[in-house]
């Protein structure tokens, strides 16, 4: 018998530095991020809020909590994705995010769905 996965969201990230909305002599760098989330489970899946985790190269960690994503709270059926762009700032040239989307699902089920650490960097800084 097939194991159906009703929870099976997939996350995907794009990272971008935004070097004119920088300023590097102020310690100011810039990045949007574009995430993908596909709902590859068998129920429909309801953003309900996010937490993220954002640490710099200095260790200073950021959490910002809140209801869902860009103003909105997307359902998204089976074979469904909804994606959108956000952004943050740190004070250093590199740093890392993760964190967690806490879903509900068409009968009420809430659950979390990780979101893999991702490294924010300007150009050419890592190797």
């Amino acid at each position: 018998m097939e194991k159906i996965d009703t929870h099976d969201i997939d996350i995907k990230v794009q990272v971008s530095y935004l070097p004119e909305q920088s300023d590097e002599a102020g310690n100011r760098f810039v990045f949007s991020y574009t995430i993908s989330i596909t709902n590859h489970g068998s129920v429909p899946a309801k953003l309900i809020s996010r937490h993220w985790i954002i640490t710099d190269a200095n260790h200073h960690v950021q959490e910002v909590r809140g209801q869902g994503v860009v103003g909105e709270q997307p359902l998204l059926k089976p074979s469904q994705s909804f994606e959108y762009t956000s952004g943050t700032v740190l004070a250093t040239q590199v740093g890392t995010m993760r964190g967690s989307y806490q879903m509900q699902s068409e009968d009420g089920e809430q659950y979390d769905v990780e979101i893999p650490q991702f490294v924010l960097s300007v150009p050419r800084v890592l190797h």
